[in-house]
């Protein structure tokens, strides 16, 4: 039994953003039609931390795998991460391990794909300006999905810490076709003037007023998933058509829809199979809300696997 390891360098040559964006799209189809297997997380508490498990199998890509996220308050002390996370990619014809990989690098790639499949069906065609909030690694994914799928000129970066706004800025700067950055600019400022939000922090607070939102908007919101804590507030959230990654998940995790008991109108599954509208006009506000869901780990591992097959990517052991 061959099982491939796979590092985060492996795991980000393995996928591009314009990759990963279709298969999140089939991952979403696949949940919303019910043609996955996704059994609850289950969580497995110790004396010193609690690690999650979240297993999946999609029926159409048979992918099958289960992503093991660890957190662990004490592990600074010890030089470590308080939060860990690894992939495991089984085959599904005999359920034997195929792959071990990241799991922080691929989150950071499937949750930014997930936005990018979110705006490609919701945001206006035109958008040329995006507002995003929060300048670390979910937020860096969420902008690279979008410039994949849209022809973005100028982005706006609001972050609590400067120095991680300038950051992310100089890094953008040296991406192909890079949109013009803008720092400095208020909150209210940037939304006013955005055509797309992202917002990718941990605020338990929302971020902005909604009565800035200019009509046609889209939102994406992913950085908080407790039900007392959301980035989005309620008058944003009351003027969108609220569309979500899952029902269920979001009905128990996101704060941006359970604070202000807002009706959601579709899974975005539902809107990719055909089975709902995406946006219906031009001057529609749109908000997607993830809490991230099993079936993108899942599926966006056996891509990598895959593909670090066939470039050799990765180091793989014997156990036979």
């Amino acid at each position: 039994m061959k099982i491939r390891m796979l590092a985060a360098a492996d795991v980000k040559a393995a996928l591009p953003m314009p990759k990963a964006i279709e298969a999140m799209k089939q991952a979403y189809v696949q949940f919303s039609t019910g043609r996955s297997t996704v059994p609850l997380r289950t969580h497995v508490q110790t004396e010193k931390g609690v690690s999650l498990l979240m297993p999946a199998y999609l029926h159409d890509s048979r992918s099958l795998g289960v992503k093991i996220i660890s957190i662990y308050e004490d592990n600074p002390k010890h030089g470590l991460p308080t939060i860990s996370a690894t992939v495991m990619v089984l085959d599904p014809e005999t359920g034997f391990p195929l792959a071990l990989m990241d799991g922080g690098s691929l989150t950071a790639i499937r949750t930014g794909a997930g936005g990018g499949a979110a705006a490609d069906v919701l945001a206006r065609k035109d958008a040329k300006s995006v507002a995003l909030f929060g300048a670390g690694v979910q937020a860096r994914t969420q902008l690279q999905a979008v410039l994949a799928v849209r022809e973005i000129a100028e982005v706006s970066i609001i972050d609590h810490f400067p120095e991680v706004a300038q950051r992310l800025a100089d890094e953008v700067a040296t991406w192909p076709n890079a949109p013009q950055v803008m720092l400095g600019r208020t909150p209210g400022e940037a939304v006013q003037i955005a055509d797309i939000i992202l917002t990718a922090t941990t605020s338990p607070v929302p971020l902005f007023n909604g009565n800035d939102l200019k009509p046609g908007t889209h939102i994406t919101g992913i950085g908080t998933f407790t039900p007392d804590k959301r980035e989005i507030d309620e008058v944003a959230v009351g003027r969108a058509r609220i569309v979500v990654d899952s029902c269920e998940a979001c009905l128990e995790e996101a704060g941006d829809i359970i604070i202000p008991n807002a009706p959601i109108d579709a899974e975005l599954g539902e809107i990719l199979n055909g089975d709902k509208p995406g946006r219906e006009n031009d001057e529609q506000i749109t908000f997607f809300k993830s809490v991230g869901i099993a079936v993108q780990d899942t599926i966006a591992a056996a891509l990598v696997y895959a593909a670090a097959k066939e470039k050799g990517l990765g180091t793989e052991f014997d156990f036979s």
